[in-house]
């Protein structure tokens, strides 16, 4: 598989190309479609509107006409054929009786109209009768002649070829234009973004496959994680992730190396004193058994240390959760520490609130404890002091161990509860570096968190917080 992104979309992006296509499809035709039939009934409606006025306005000449002549005898309807002829429609003129009066062709055509500007009593039509107008589709429209409230007669305006045809035509095929247009632009949009997302998934894919196949230094390309939304945070995550993917495959090589210089120092001291024995170039006194048996105490100290570990890993599944005074555990751990801190003539102090109680599993959180005021009194020096207290805070239960001993360094403290990290002063105290990595496995299982703070030269603060009860 190539590791350049394909020069057009992919298939995830021919996909999306064809799902937002088709949603674009959809909506145009569902608007052309509306705006086709819109625009049909609105021009036919207008049409008819201004059809019935122009009538309307015939029907009020022809009556102005029969009021100054007084009858349909000599009424002048010359005014009324102008305007029917301004409407581009021919005129027909009825009696009350339907019969003709006058008849104009006009523009009209195909409506059965005959003559041009005829006028007279005619034939009797079998038109329109009545006030109502009729449709123009049936050769007019039609209105009423009203002479002081009575009915004398009606006019009929014939039309020709209605002229919304031709507005409907053009209409059309400006809509359809729009139409075209608006599909043409949907799919450039819709290509744009489909390679938008396509891209970039594209390239973390072969990113992952790389990091996958070993490369742990791989990570998303800074256009990637720059990038605003979903996609962005879905870059920054697996940066987030591939980091501590590889800090992790980091620790556990030197873990690896550390149990195995672990192991390998006391191991091989007793190799090589007991093959002395075995040839007899040493006596099998008192002091040689003794070393030998101090190498023996070491190696079981490693691995009595690496099984503490195992077993905080496993805590959370084996916790015998009871409700806990802490201010009395934390005692009960200075308690059993105390000789230890005399021993290295460190001070220590309790201050302790009353009744802080949490659940979880009193041995286990004296062990975390404990380990921590181990490492007080193997660090400290002579005349320093330790301070353990145990208060509330924000809905918490928090037990803090401070000291005034050296400090951590600052560029450390993000190592602290690593599996087997140890510092510059345990090169010379001996220490597995597993201590404080059992306290974070332990505190975690109770559903709390353990923290280091220190400025590297006047003493560490570890704070431990659990959910109180």
């Amino acid at each position: 598989m190539t590791d350049k992104p394909p020069s057009g979309l992919g298939p995830l992006g021919r996909r999306l190309l064809v799902a937002f296509v088709i949603v674009a499809l959809s909506s145009v035709i569902v608007l052309t479609l509306a705006a086709l039939i819109g625009t049909a009934r609105g021009l036919t409606a207008g049409e008819e509107t201004q059809r019935q006025a122009a009538a309307n306005a015939t029907a009020n000449v022809v009556a102005q006409a029969y009021r100054e002549a007084g009858s349909w005898d000599g009424a002048d309807l010359t005014r009324a054929i102008d305007v029917a002829t301004a409407a581009g429609a021919g005129l027909v003129v009825r009696d009350e009786t339907g019969a003709v009066v006058s008849s104009q062709a006009g523009m009209m055509q195909g409506n059965g109209m005959m003559g041009n500007g005829t006028q007279g009593s005619g034939t009797q039509g079998s038109g329109m009768q009545g006030s109502g107008s009729q449709s123009a589709t049936k050769g007019g429209v039609a209105a009423p002649v009203m002479v002081d409230g009575v009915q004398v007669g009606s006019v009929r305006l014939g039309f020709g070829s209605p002229a919304s045809s031709t507005a409907q035509s053009i209409a059309w095929s400006w809509i359809a234009a729009a139409a075209v247009v608006a599909l043409l632009v949907a799919f450039a949009v819709a290509w744009y973004v489909a390679r938008r997302i396509s891209r970039p998934l594209f390239r973390l894919s072969i990113v992952a496959r790389s990091f996958a196949a070993g490369d742990h230094a791989v990570r998303a390309s800074a256009e990637d994680v720059a990038a605003p939304g979903e996609l962005g945070e879905l870059a920054r995550a697996f940066d987030t992730t591939a980091g501590e993917v590889a800090r992790s495959e980091q620790t556990r090589r030197r873990m690896a190396a550390d149990i195995a210089h672990e192991l390998r120092t006391p191991l091989a001291a007793l190799q090589a004193g007991l093959e002395e024995l075995r040839d007899g170039y040493v006596e099998a006194d008192a002091t040689r058994l003794t070393a030998l048996h101090e190498q023996s105490l070491r190696l079981g100290r490693v691995v009595n240390d690496l099984a503490e570990l195992s077993a905080a890993e496993t805590a959370a599944l084996t916790l015998r959760r009871t409700q806990v005074n802490l201010g009395e555990l934390v005692a009960s751990a200075v308690s059993g520490a105390r000789p230890a801190l005399d021993a290295a003539g460190v001070q220590i102090r309790v201050d302790a609130e009353a009744d802080v109680m949490v659940v979880g599993d009193a041995d286990r959180l004296h062990q975390a404890v404990g380990n921590i005021l181990a490492n007080a009194s193997r660090y400290c020096r002579p005349g320093d002091e330790v301070r353990a207290s145990v208060a509330r805070g924000g809905g918490e239960a928090v037990v803090e161990i401070a000291d005034t001993g050296p400090g951590i360094r600052t560029e450390d403290l993000p190592l602290v509860f690593d599996r087997l990290w140890r510092g510059s002063a345990d090169v010379d105290s001996g220490g597995s570096g597993i201590g404080l990595a059992v306290v974070r496995e332990l505190v975690t299982a109770h559903g709390g968190t353990v923290q280091v703070h220190s400025d590297g030269v006047s003493g560490s603060t570890f704070t431990i917080r659990l959910p109180i009860s």
